[in-house]
């Protein structure tokens, strides 16, 4: 697993163009989150039966968010960081296993749809934290 991760101001994204035919409508409005951490997440093959890959990402995420006090997770799953990357299927899977892990321990927790490319708008803090890369 890959994450490049990002401690946000605001983070802006709507849905752009469907990547995946599968994939299901969704809602064709913006959203916004303020003070979140921005997760974006690529799922290796590796990554589907690996416990020890969904225990290192929720403690990456957990421990940045920590570091501001963030509560707020956007999570993005970027089939492009260079990997193996999982079947859609298993990526999906293991993305709304780490947000409701996260949301199990008092995150909010948001996911960009799924299967779609995105335009986003990003505010990030300028301390060399709020950009970490993660490879798991």
């Amino acid at each position: 697993m890959k994450l490049l991760t990002f401690l946000a101001k605001s983070f802006r994204w709507k849905p752009y163009a469907k990547a995946l035919a599968e994939a299901p409508d969704p809602a064709d409005e913006a959203v916004t989150v303020t003070e979140t951490v921005v997760v974006l997440v690529e799922v290796e093959n590796a990554d589907a039966d690996n416990p020890s890959a969904l225990r290192q990402a929720l403690k990456h995420i957990k421990w940045l968010a920590n570091k501001k006090g963030m509560r707020n997770v956007v999570l993005h799953s970027f089939a492009h960081l260079g990997g193996d990357s999982a079947a859609p299927a298993q990526a999906q899977r293991l993305l709304e296993e780490v947000a409701r892990r996260l949301r199990d321990t008092g995150y909010e927790v948001w996911t960009t749809p799924f299967g779609y490319f995105c335009e986003w708008d990003i505010g990030v803090y300028g301390d060399s934290l709020a950009k970490v890369w993660k490879e798991i």
